[in-house]
């Protein structure tokens, strides 16, 4: 008996929570916790933990937005400039490969409400080189490192 329960609600969570990624929707930033449905999700927002965070968000929330801001650009340009440092790269495959990875910082906790909104700024910063085009916006990596600067002034 015991292997054969292959169809068992147990079983079945036991594979989707091992799957990865779950949904956006029911992840809190502030508490770092992904929940598998709505009502964990609820269950999570009255939990006493979650109260505090919340309390402490509220004494200062544009403190902790700009903080996730500026760790989700960080991230971000890190990224950009280990996969495709030299090339130019539609924005979507870069987002999509960076929030692959299971502890990003989810953009909907930074001041940006969309992807096109966050690279125009990135654009504009002069971090990334910025392109919008029929098929959508891509994005080349601007080189600022010390070495590869200064290399440059000396020719």
């Amino acid at each position: 008996m015991g292997k054969n329960e292959f169809l068992t609600p147990k079983a079945i969570a036991n594979r989707i929570k091992a799957k990865g990624l779950q949904k956006l929707r029911w992840y809190c930033q502030m508490c770092q916790k992904q929940c598998r449905d709505e009502n964990g999700f609820k269950c999570h927002c009255m939990s006493e933990s979650h109260q505090r965070q919340m309390q402490v968000f509220g004494q200062n929330p544009t403190r902790i937005i700009s903080g996730y801001s500026e760790e989700f650009e960080s991230m971000f340009l890190e990224h950009m400039k280990r996969s495709h440092r030299f090339s130019r790269i539609a924005a979507t495959v870069v987002y999509n490969e960076y929030i692959s990875d299971r502890n990003h910082v989810h953009m909907n906790s930074t001041k940006w409400t969309t992807l096109t909104e966050f690279i125009k700024y990135l654009g504009k910063a002069g971090k990334l080189k910025v392109e919008e085009t029929p098929k959508g916006w891509f994005i080349t990596y601007i080189d600022n490192d010390s070495d590869s600067v200064q290399g440059e002034d000396e020719e």
